[in-house]
C-alpha cells in the first residue's frame, strides 16, 4: 500500500522524487500522466498526492479536482516552473496544500510533505475524537489474574504481531471492545486510527451508509459525500461489534471487505481500496446463525482465522476483588474522594454475586456505590444488588455450552450423570450395589460408567 502518489511526466525527475521519499521512509505510487493519476486515485486513498502542472492528457489541475472527489481531506503538493507561480497560487485556490517550484529542493520537498502527513494524520484524530477517549480513558488495560483471561491475553498478543482477522467472543459485558483496542495498541497498527461500529445499535437501512458512506446524490438528503468508517480506518484496525447481527445482504460486502480490502460507497460505481485490519465481536454462537441460515458460512469462516474467547465474570471469581478496587479507585479519582473503601461485607457480597451483565455490570455497580456512599467506606447497601438474582454457579459454570445445541445437549447430559453417580455413591457411603438400585441401573453397568470415567 502506497503513502504517496507522484504525478509527474519526466521520467528522471519521477525517479528521483521516487528515490528522495523512500530514503524517508515513504511508499509510492507512480503516474506519468493525467488520465493515469485519475485512474489510481478512483481506487486508492494517498496521504498525500505531489503533482506537475503540466501533464499530458489533462493537467495537474485535473489531478487535484480528481484527488479532492476520492477525499477531500487528501493533500495535494503541486510543482510547476519558475515563472509561473500564478499557477500554482491558482491551484492553491482550488484546493491545493502547498506547491513547489521547478528544479525541487528536495530538503524543502521533505519538509512539505512532511507537514502534510502529520496533519493527515491529525484530521482523521479529529474525526474519530481518539484524543478525547484516550484523556477520559486512557490506554486501554485490562485486569485479571484468571488463568481463563491469562489464555485469552496471550493469544491476542500473539495475533498482534500478525495482520490477522480476529474474532472475539463471550458474553455481552465482558470487555471485548477493550480487547479490541488492546489489540490495536499492540500491533502494528498502533498509531493508526481505531474505528468502533455496533452493528446492532445501527438500523439495518443505516448500517451500510456508516460502515461505507454514500455518494452525493445517492439519496434523497444525500447532499454531498460521506466516507463511511471503513475509510476512517484507513491503515489501522475497524472494529465490527455484534456482527451476529449484521443483516444478511449486508455480509458479502463485509466479506469482500475482509478478503480484498475493497467496497464501494453507497450510490457509488468507484471502487476503493483500504488498508484495514477487521476485528470482530459478538456473543452469539455464529455457527448456529450459520446453521439456520442468518449468517454466511464463507463469511464465518473467514472471521475465525483466530477466535479468541472471552471468558464470563462468574468464571473468573478471583478477579472481582481486583477490578472492584481498580474501579472504585478510579471513581474515586474522578470524584476527588481519595479515601473512598469498600468493607469487608461489601466485599463479600462483590465476590457472592453472580454478575449476568459481567464486568459492565461490575464497573456500574461500583459507579453507582460511589456515588451513593455519603462517606469513606462502601457497604453492601450502597452497592445495590438485586437480590432476586442468583448469587451460586450456574450451568455455564459446569458445562461448556459452546457449539450445537446436540453436543451442547451431550455435554451437559454426561456432567449430569457424574453428579447423579458421585451422589448415589456418597448417600449410599461408598457402596456401589445401594448406590445401582437408587440409580435404578445395573451394577454392572454402574461399574462400566466408572471405568469410563477413569480413563477420561
Amino acid at each position: 500500500m502506497a503513502d504517496i502518489l507522484i504525478v509527474e511526466d519526466k521520467e528522471s525527475l519521477r525517479t528521483m522524487l521516487r528515490t528522495t521519499l523512500q530514503s524517508r521512509g515513504y511508499a509510492v505510487d507512480e503516474a506519468g500522466d493525467a488520465y493515469e493519476a485519475r485512474r489510481r486515485l478512483q481506487g486508492f486513498r494517498y496521504l498525500v498526492v505531489l503533482t506537475d502542472l503540466k501533464l499530458p492528457a489533462g493537467s495537474g489541475l485535473d489531478v487535484l479536482q480528481a484527488a479532492r472527489e476520492a477525499d477531500a481531506d487528501t493533500p495535494v503538493v503541486v510543482m510547476t516552473a519558475f515563472g509561473t507561480v500564478e499557477e500554482a497560487v491558482r491551484a492553491m485556490k482550488q484546493g491545493a496544500a502547498d506547491f513547489l517550484t521547478k528544479p525541487v529542493d528536495t530538503d524543502h520537498l521533505l519538509l512539505l510533505l512532511d507537514r502534510a502527513v502529520e496533519g493527515r494524520r491529525v484530521a482523521t484524530e479529529l474525526v474519530l475524537l481518539k484524543e478525547e477517549y484516550q484523556r477520559r480513558f486512557g490506554l486501554p488495560r485490562v485486569l485479571g489474574e484468571d488463568p481463563a483471561l491469562k489464555e485469552a491475553m496471550l493469544a491476542l498478543q500473539r495475533a498482534a504481531g500478525t495482520d490477522a482477522t480476529v474474532l472475539l467472543l463471550g458474553e455481552s459485558g465482558t470487555g471485548k471492545e477493550l480487547m479490541s483496542r488492546a489489540l490495536h495498541q499492540l500491533s502494528a497498527r498502533a498509531k493508526g486510527p481505531f474505528v468502533a461500529i455496533n452493528c446492532a445499535a445501527i438500523p439495518d437501512n443505516l448500517l451500510e451508509n456508516e460502515l461505507f458512506g454514500h455518494e452525493k446524490g445517492a439519496f434523497t438528503g444525500a447532499t454531498g459525500r460521506k466516507v463511511g468508517k471503513a475509510e476512517l480506518a484507513h491503515r489501522g484496525t475497524l472494529f465490527l461489534d455484534e456482527i451476529g447481527d449484521m443483516p444478511l445482504p449486508l455480509q458479502g460486502k463485509i466479506l469482500r471487505l475482509v478478503q480484498e480490502r475493497q467496497f464501494e460507497r453507497v450510490g457509488g460505481l468507484q471502487t476503493l481500496s483500504v488498508d484495514v485490519r477487521v476485528v470482530a465481536a459478538t456473543n452469539r454462537d455464529l455457527r448456529v446463525l450459520v446453521e439456520e441460515k442468518l449468517f454466511r458460512e464463507d463469511l464465518f469462516f473467514r472471521l475465525s482465522v483466530m477466535p479468541i474467547e472471552i471468558p464470563p465474570l462468574r468464571r473468573r471469581r478471583r478477579d472481582v476483588p481486583l477490578l472492584a478496587e481498580d474501579f472504585l479507585q478510579r471513581f474515586a479519582r474522578e470524584m476527588g474522594r481519595k479515601d473512598l473503601r469498600l468493607s469487608e461485607e461489601a466485599k463479600r457480597a462483590l465476590a457472592a454475586h453472580s454478575w449476568p451483565g459481567n464486568v459492565r455490570e461490575l464497573q456500574n455497580c461500583l459507579e453507582r456505590a460511589a456515588i451513593l456512599c455519603d462517606g469513606t467506606t462502601i457497604e453492601p447497601a450502597h452497592l445495590r444488588l438485586e437480590p432476586g438474582l442468583r448469587t451460586g454457579p450456574t450451568l455455564a459454570d459446569v458445562v461448556d455450552l459452546s457449539g450445537p445445541l446436540a453436543e451442547v445437549r451431550e455435554r451437559a447430559a454426561a456432567r449430569a450423570e457424574e453428579e447423579a453417580i458421585a451422589l448415589a455413591l456418597r448417600d449410599s457411603a461408598g457402596d456401589r450395589t445401594a448406590a445401582a438400585e437408587r440409580l435404578g441401573v445395573s451394577l454392572s453397568t454402574l461399574n462400566r460408567r466408572l471405568r469410563a470415567a477413569e480413563e477420561n
